[in-house]
């Protein structure tokens, strides 16, 4: 998925060097199309008639590099896939530069802020809604609000489908998952990025004309920050290859810690409390094995910004004295596009979390996963991409005894692991080319 500039336009500079060698040849456009369907969509799209516009719900948040993902990568695969439809974000939030970066990254990209004038407008100009990847159905009102106000098509892009959300502490009621799976059946189609979300929708009635499995959208996540990776890998004595990265995480995000308007919960405290070390002492021997036994660092990162602490309290602080030394602690949160720009070029990743694994693989880059039943069934999608060797259940005793072993396994077997990441990559741009394929076809089907 990593392409250049020009790589990533490329459709649109094949469709301007096929009309120019047509007028050259005396050849008309619209014969030539007729009659070869890949050519079709490149010649009609300078036809005259305006553009199809979609609407991107997404950007729920900007506290963590995974919410961030989701919108650049979804952007990405529609620049690489229909290239000539004009795309309008519809965030939650774009603060703490993540704006810039989407529009250094996506120059043309409308950004319709929330009751702002220009998502007014954009509920009369655009052609479909499309939701973005995310925990769940995440905008649920908001397809409702569109579909009534509208009557305009929808569809939903890549999400996990929980009966427990992932910030909740207890499960949805029924009448909240009727409502939910209304929302499922009123979709073109649904794209979920686990499969067990597709098997509990499908067992609750929901019947969109089209429900299959499909990547997350961060997989296509290629935002960078070359200049940023460089300084920080000097800094710090890193050298590309020669580390590996690990993320802490704790069962529940203690947003209390970064966000002044959400209330300490004692509840979800408690459970972390009494789970911080069953959860990081494999992760904890893992990097103790891979400093003694192999030549390779390890880098503790965070992917959201509560993960600093964590990984100095539950890594850092608790490592023999022998292994400091080539262990680095990132103290900062970083933008997405740095830390892409640093999984790039380490060895490989493990740890708690979800969404920098999925980064690291739509790159081709090792990644294993610890998971747990706070985390929804979002994990599964490893099982899903073929990745099934790389996904641990913290909450399975079995599970857990073979992440040190299959973690040092990945540090000392490099080529073995690139090959295996690399072909799970191909798998999801394969999803990612389908998946595209109906949403086309759904645009070519609105007057």
């Amino acid at each position: 998925m990593s392409r250049s500039a020009s790589e990533k336009h490329e459709p649109t500079l094949a469709r301007r060097s096929f009309l120019s060698r047509s007028a050259k040849m005396g050849v008309a456009t619209g014969a030539l199309a007729a009659s070869n369907p890949v050519w079709q969509a490149l010649a009609t799209a300078d036809d005259g008639k305006p553009p199809k516009r979609v609407l991107l719900r997404s950007s729920w948040q900007t506290v963590n590099i995974g919410d961030i993902a989701h919108t650049p990568g979804v952007l990405s695969i529609l620049r690489d896939h229909l290239p000539d439809v004009e795309v309008t974000l519809w965030p939650s939030n774009v603060d703490h530069g993540v704006e810039e970066l989407l529009r250094k990254e996506f120059p043309k990209l409308k950004i319709a802020k929330p009751r702002s004038e220009a998502l007014k407008q954009a509920f009369r100009e655009c052609d479909f809604l499309l939701h973005g990847s995310g925990a769940s159905i995440v905008a649920e009102r908001d397809l409702v609000k569109w579909r009534e106000e509208t009557g305009k098509p929808y569809g939903i892009y890549g999400i996990t489908f929980p009966l427990k959300k992932s910030s909740a502490t207890s499960a949805r009621n029924g009448d909240a998952m009727d409502r939910s799976v209304d929302v499922l059946n009123h979709a073109r189609f649904v794209f979920f990025r686990d499969s067990k979300s597709l098997e509990l929708a499908r067992s609750l009635g929901a019947s969109a004309p089209v429900m299959e499995f499909g990547p997350d959208g961060a997989f296509a996540c290629d935002l960078r920050d070359e200049p940023a990776a460089d300084r920080f890998l000097a800094e710090n004595q890193l050298e590309p290859q020669k580390f590996l990265c690990c993320i802490p995480r704790l069962r529940y995000t203690p947003y209390w810690t970064i966000k002044p308007n959400v209330k300490f919960d004692p509840i979800k405290h408690a459970r972390n409390e009494a789970m911080k070390e069953h959860d990081h002492a494999q992760l904890r021997e893992a990097i103790v094995q891979i400093v003694r036994k192999t030549d390779r660092k390890v880098l503790v990162c965070p992917e959201d910004r509560t993960q600093m602490a964590v990984g100095k309290e539950m890594l850092i602080d608790r490592l023999p004295k022998d292994v400091l030394s080539r262990v680095v602690w990132r103290p900062n949160y970083w933008l997405t596009g740095e830390a892409v720009s640093v999984y790039m070029k380490s060895a490989g990743l493990f740890g708690n979390e979800m969404h920098s694994p999925i980064m690291c693989i739509g790159h081709g880059i090792p990644a294993i996963v610890c998971r747990f039943e706070e985390q929804t069934s979002k994990g599964y999608m490893w099982e899903d991409i073929g990745l099934g060797d790389w996904l641990f259940d913290l909450d399975s005793e079995t599970d857990r005894n073979r992440i040190v072993p299959t973690v040092l396994q990945m540090a000392n077997d490099l080529d073995a692991a690139k090959a295996k990441a690399d072909e799970a990559r191909r798998f999801v741009e394969k999803r990612q080319r389908e998946t595209m394929a109906v949403l086309r076809k759904e645009l070519a089907s609105v007057s």
